[in-house]
């Protein structure tokens, strides 16, 4: 007779399954041994909220629930950010805790704690099995939420004993991997909204996550050359078009793009594929967008169409579903000119690229981020993954590295929580063996898992992690700055400590570089390294356009 973990593992398995993410405990010891014995690859982490990262990234990158399993109490816990930062990006995972026996519950038992409660605001689903006999149900449960409508995070609190308990009977295992209906649209939207572009003189497109979970990159490409419209991408969209496309003028965010400030307020008709109208996109406010444009948008989640505008038109749709219907809607019909516009756009983003350069030509001790920005944008290889983590510095990078290829430009996510980018790049790394993730970092973010240093050793992950060293929290430290009278700021200041030397510590290697013409040749050997190799550069802390767009807007 199976006993739970077994069911349990089977039942990922048929769901197909390979990879578990973890950080052991006694509530998993059960577990871990069955999964190593039937095959599947066991990648332990130093934090449960790492372990939890990890399958996040697994979730990105495949479009398939990412597995984390941490032990319970303060296991679960630890795990919380994480769960929390898979939910909001809309990646799809399950977050299994262990739990104390459901024999002791509420006696004071060790690690006796209510898990449940604490999890499901931050998850799309949250159950406790009972019987383990019924862990078999509640496994594809989970996988069935997690990706239904807008994907997210499921989780399971399973009580130790349900674990090593055998069952003699129990609920089928799953049948194998989930397949999930999606929404078409309907076509008199279709009509509308090719209507509305015809109509439209300063028309623009953004596309945020949505195009990448539904895979409509194929799809929008056409879809922006059979209509000439200028496309903007965000969030996990970034590179779902190349940034080298003649229509892609990069970011979706006027914070980091001039490009997309100019054409936000100028527009008379907003096309929205897969985004939220939330805080980045200033909820589709003034702030950002003519009261006057004509607002359009496509989303899986119903409930998000209009909440933060009026729209024109109100798709319920799956974004490639929508863009087929409307790319077969346009035919054979010649591209509207829209050579004035998309020529406005084009000088705003020329412009912007100019005042770049400008600012990486000028010479600065200690060296200007876009020093080492500049070296990387020519030196990048283009199928390496890149993790933008937290820091001024790294919105730096944002602003000026581009995104060429799907889901190989990498963010935190909605909730921004710092630090969860160098646990998503080692999933890369797993997941792409051939190329090389690269992680780029504050020094303060970097500091939230640093001890998973060791586990890119353990693992032989060679990834290539380049931290922007400048002593401090670089955007509250601004912040700050800006925002007062005077120039001092609180809670602020950390050491420039060697982070080259603390890799090396843990058997990794690498280097510390504090002159541009250093960067390179660094570059050159840590893309030759076989371990895991962090270039540790001394920077100046310097105010980025996010930061100053942020103190722009208090000053309003």
């Amino acid at each position: 007779m199976p006993n739970g973990a077994e069911l349990f593992i089977a039942s990922l398995k048929k769901l197909g399954v390979s990879h578990i993410f973890t950080l052991v405990g006694d509530h998993l010891n059960e577990i871990l041994r069955v999964a190593e014995r039937e095959g599947l690859k066991i990648v332990d982490t130093r934090h449960e909220s790492a372990a939890v990262h990890m399958a996040d990234g697994w979730g990105r990158i495949t479009r398939q629930p990412g597995v984390s399993m941490v032990t319970g109490a303060p296991g679960h816990t630890n795990s919380l950010s994480g769960i929390a930062t898979a939910h909001t990006t809309g990646s799809p995972i399950l977050a299994m805790s262990g739990m104390s026996s459901s024999k002791l519950r509420d006696r004071f038992a060790f690690q006796d704690m209510e898990q449940l409660g604490m999890v499901q605001t931050i998850t799309k689903y949250a159950a406790l099995p009972t019987d383990a006999g019924q862990i078999p149900f509640y496994v594809r449960k989970a996988f069935l939420e997690s990706l239904s409508g807008r994907n997210g995070a499921s989780h399971l609190s399973v009580p130790v004993d349900l674990l090593t308990a055998n069952v003699e009977n129990h609920y089928p295992l799953p049948d194998g991997p989930i397949e999930v209906n999606r929404p078409g649209a309907d076509s008199s939207q279709v009509s509308r909204l090719i209507d509305l572009l015809d109509k439209a003189e300063r028309p623009i497109v953004i596309a945020g996550s949505g195009a990448w979970w539904s895979d409509a990159g194929t799809e929008l490409e056409t879809f922006i050359e059979k209509t000439s419209l200028p496309l903007f991408t965000v969030c996990l969209a970034r590179g779902v078009v190349s940034d080298d496309h003649p229509l892609c003028f990069g970011y979706a965010d006027p914070t980091l793009s001039r490009a997309a400030g100019k054409a936000f307020k100028e527009a008379d008709l907003v096309v929205v594929l897969g985004k939220k109208l939330d805080y980045r996109l200033r909820l589709g406010g003034a702030q950002l967008f003519s009261p006057d444009a004509k607002f359009a948008q496509v989303d899986i989640h119903p409930e998000e169409l209009g909440l933060n505008r009026r729209l024109e038109v109100a798709m319920f749709s799956d974004v490639k579903l929508a863009l087929q219907d409307l790319n077969d809607a346009l035919g054979n019909r010649p591209a509207p000119d829209r050579s004035s516009w998309l020529a406005v756009v084009k000088k705003a983003d020329d412009e912007w690229q100019r005042e770049l350069a400008s600012i990486a030509a000028t010479p600065s001790d200690p060296m200007h981020p876009l020093h080492l920005y500049k070296e990387m944008r020519d030196w990048l290889p283009e199928d390496s993954t890149l993790c933008f983590d937290g820091g001024d510095f790294v919105h730096w990078g944002r602003c000026s590295l581009p995104a060429r290829r799907p889901m190989h430009w990498l963010r935190l996510g909605a909730l921004a929580g710092l630090g969860a980018c160098f646990p998503i790049g080692l999933t890369a790394q797993i997941l792409r063996p051939n190329s090389k993730a690269i992680i780029v970092s504050g020094d303060g973010s970097l500091g939230f898992y640093a001890a998973e240093m060791d586990t890119a050793v353990r693992f032989g992950l060679p990834v290539i992690i380049i931290v922007g060293n400048d002593g401090g929290w670089g955007i509250e430290r601004e912040l700050q700055r800006g925002t007062y009278d005077d120039d001092h700021t609180v809670a602020c200041e950390l050491l420039r400590t060697r982070y080259d030397l603390v890799m090396k510590g843990f058997g990794g290697d690498g280097e510390h570089v504090d002159r541009p013409d250093q960067m390179r040749p660094a570059l050159d050997r840590a893309l030759k390294s076989d371990k895991p190799y962090l270039i540790n550069v001394d920077i100046v802390g310097a105010r980025s356009p996010f930061t100053q767009y942020q103190l722009a807007g208090k000053k309003k």
